[in-house]
């Protein structure tokens, strides 16, 4: 990530000097101060949000700038002007369709009120130009110079929900043998959800930054991250279960010391595969499913813990079938 940040700074940098030089001494513009100024703002995060932020921001400037021409042209008096521009600019910006350029038109119609600009249509044209320049230059070089990938933030999401789903599995297998509190484990469950919500926030961006991307087939694939992502339903399913069972002082309710000893087998080998990522190590997982199904519908001893057992089957079923999705 700070490899990232410093190649995008070097971009953001290199983008607002050639913006300067080229307004200045190529098209020799007066005061071309927007040019940089919006090179900078289009080097952004993703190639697409470059070249979707390119026609936002030249489309606001184009309004303000619009805004000023007609301000200058009916509105004497520079402060009404001023205040009239700045309100009716923000309020047309906030269009979801300006995104977050939208400011600009505001912005922009205040910065030529002020500097007496909006009655010289030559002035008023060269911040146009400056604007689209600057802005252009921002999204062809961020495109075109090391386009930003995301895969550092996948794979640095998809570590720390593997470690982490396969400690609570590990939490949860103690908790069924009688050996952990389950407000401990509710607690690293809220641990999972929030690094569940990053992971799905860096499966966005992996997404958005292949798009338009000359180095979109490098990107990092987030199949596995989502895979892991969808643990969390019967997860949380399973977790409930489990301490459902561990509160109740109905015997039926609790499984038996043996079907407790299955189950447990059962979650550290799902923690093992959670945490090596390695689905081949799925059968000894699948033979544990098999014995708990039979554990289900055979009469023992152990039979009136079937209520209990049934409901940690269902979920732990599911994290066995989704882990060996990938």
């Amino acid at each position: 990530m700070a490899r990232r940040s410093l190649v995008q700074t070097t971009k953001a940098a290199a983008a607002a000097v050639i913006a300067w030089i080229v307004a200045t001494s190529v098209l020799e513009l007066p005061q071309p101060f927007l040019a940089p100024y919006a090179a900078v703002f289009l080097v952004q995060a993703t190639v697409y949000r470059s070249l979707r932020g390119w026609a936002q921001q030249v489309g606001a400037v184009s309004v303000g700038v619009l805004l000023a021409a007609a301000a200058g042209q009916f509105i004497p008096s520079v402060t009404v002007a001023l205040g009239l521009v700045v309100f009716t600019g923000l309020l047309i910006g906030s269009w979801r369709g300006f995104g977050e350029s939208g400011v600009w038109v505001g912005i922009t119609g205040m910065l030529l009120i002020s500097y007496g600009n909006a009655t010289e249509p030559v002035l008023l044209a060269d911040r146009l130009l400056e604007t689209a320049l600057g802005a252009a230059i921002g999204a062809v070089l961020n495109a075109v110079i090391l386009p930003p990938l995301h895969g550092e933030r996948l794979r640095t999401a998809t570590s720390r929900l593997a470690s982490a789903i396969a400690d609570v599995l590990e939490k949860t297998a103690a908790l069924v043998r009688g050996g952990e509190a389950a407000d401990l484990l509710h607690e690293r469950m809220r641990d999972v959800r929030s690094l569940v919500a990053e992971a799905e926030e860096a499966i966005g961006w992996t997404q958005e930054s292949r798009y338009l991307n000359l180095r979109g087939r490098r990107e990092t694939r987030e199949e596995p991250l989502a895979n892991l992502v969808s643990l969390w339903p019967p997860l949380a399913q399973l977790i409930d279960a489990v301490s459902e069972a561990a509160r109740s002082e109905q015997p039926f309710r609790h499984p038996g010391e043996y079907a407790r000893g299955v189950v447990g087998d059962l979650l550290e080998a799902l923690a093992e595969v959670a945490r090596s990522g390695d689905p081949d190590k799925l059968d000894r997982c699948r033979k544990l499913v098999e014995e708990i199904d039979h554990l289900l519908v055979t009469p023992t001893d152990e039979v009136t813990t079937s209520i209990g057992l049934g409901a940690m089957a269902l979920p732990a079923r599911r994290l066995v079938q989704r882990l060996g999705a990938d």
